[in-house]
């Protein structure tokens, strides 16, 4: 049975008076008078309504407020600095460590820590000036020095750091040996790199400021690397056997330089005494010439004697020719010593002194020229 039929069930629109449908001018009306009383419309008996709605009105207002307010506050850390962009426009004040405020959807604030340190690592094979490929591998360490060149200069930091990473290794590897590059050459190229990629991010106004470069690794491709090492080996060979040779030639040059210096040393004892010995002669011979030109007779006397006594006085036996017949004098010194004693107990100024008196008596036959010498 349907509800609108007699005797059907509640009518759904509510108990009305009438079974017909309800009136939507009215339902407008009711709610336009609502309106009215929340925004402060309407009068009579919907004053007190409508105050009570402007109050409740004023509330909203205020807590938005002190949200709006609470959504403005911020804290930048010790170690952090805040770049303010307002409307999108960056704010030349930077934002200092502490607790500070920005109004919400007006403000926009970055941070960016500017003491931590970061690292950045980057491989590549590189090209060397002897046309050698070398994989080298580097990490480099920055900090972030101008916050709002960091954000606002270049749109990707990171990005532009790896390329200007990538650019100053090239150019330093590319003009360097192969080597340099992967021996002692190493930490010179880390500085060249670092010198020349801090250059580039000054020039891009990037905001960043390297703290160290560091070359992890540097080496030829495993491709040949089998090969480099056998030519690493042969010049290790090669230093190996210059060292022993160089080692082998200061121990001997010193002592064929001694040897050389002491035959040089000799040689100059031996002139310096020979010539000493030639001038003594010479000046004995000097002075001998110069007697001789005063007393040519005497002079010439003694010299012969002297001569004989120097030839007699090392000899054991003298023969004496007599002029005028056939008789040899034979004198027998050793003979003539040895009756007078053992050869053992006559000293040698002995058989001196009976040379001397030999000779004694020959000249005085010699001055009168009754005998000639001979031997």
């Amino acid at each position: 049975m349907a509800w609108n039929e007699p005797g059907g069930g509640k009518d759904p629109w509510g108990n009305r008076g009438d079974q017909g449908p309800p009136d939507l001018d009215e339902a407008f009306k009711k709610l336009q008078a609502q309106l009215s009383g929340i925004f402060g419309g309407g009068s009579g008996g919907g004053g007190g309504a409508g105050g009570l709605n402007l109050r409740m009105f004023g509330f909203i207002l205020v807590g938005l407020a002190v949200v709006y307010g609470f959504l403005g506050l911020y804290q930048v850390d010790q170690g952090e600095r805040g770049v303010v962009f307002r409307f999108g426009a960056v704010q030349e004040n930077v934002v200092m460590p502490g607790l500070h405020w920005n109004p919400p959807l007006i403000d926009v604030v970055e941070k960016v820590n500017v003491t931590r340190v970061n690292s950045h690592s980057h491989q590549a094979l590189m090209l060397t000036e002897d046309e050698n490929i070398v994989d080298v591998a580097l990490t480099v360490q920055y900090v972030v020095s101008d916050p709002i060149a960091y954000l606002v200069n270049v749109r990707a930091p990171r990005s532009s750091l790896t390329q200007a990473t990538e650019s100053a290794l090239r150019h330093v590897v590319g003009s360097s040996v192969m080597d340099d590059v992967i021996t002692a050459g190493r930490e010179a190229i880390a500085v060249e790199v670092q010198e020349r990629l801090q250059a580039y991010l000054a020039n891009y106004g990037t905001g960043i400021r390297l703290d160290k470069v560091n070359i992890d690794r540097s080496a030829p491709p495993n491709q040949v690397a089998d090969a480099f090492n056998d030519v690493q080996k042969a010049k290790e060979d090669e230093q190996r056997f210059i060292n022993e040779a160089n080692a082998y030639a200061e121990s001997v040059i010193p002592e064929a330089r001694g040897e050389a210096q002491q035959i040089i040393e000799q040689a100059n004892a031996y002139r310096d005494r020979v010539v000493a010995r030639a001038e003594g002669e010479a000046d004995r011979f000097n002075k001998l010439l110069a007697e001789y030109q005063r007393a040519t007779e005497v002079t010439r006397d003694r010299l012969y004697i002297d001569a004989m006594e120097t030839v007699l006085g090392n000899t054991t036996k003298v023969m004496v020719a007599v002029e005028g017949g056939n008789n040899i004098m034979y004198l027998p010194l050793d003979r003539l010593v040895q009756q007078g004693g053992s050869t053992a107990g006559v000293s040698q100024d002995n058989i001196r002194n009976i040379a001397d008196s030999i000779v004694r008596e020959l000249n005085d036959r010699i001055s009168s020229g009754r005998v000639r010498d001979t031997r």
